[in-house]
């Protein structure tokens, strides 16, 4: 990927993000909840996993 495409890329995310966040704030901050709650799904799942390893 060219540096400039890559930069158009993030340009147009970042624009694309801000747009909603400024559009629908209540529905961008309950994506970013979930995207949370995925990760700390699967952090608590990784923690788990170890802890059987060694139990």
């Amino acid at each position: 990927m060219s540096p400039g495409l890559k930069k158009v890329l993030i340009f147009g995310l970042v624009a694309l993000v801000l747009f909603f966040l400024i559009t629908r704030p209540t529905e961008s901050a309950e994506a970013v909840r979930a995207a949370l709650g995925w990760l700390q799904d699967g952090a608590e799942a990784i923690v788990t996993f170890v802890q059987s390893l060694f139990a």
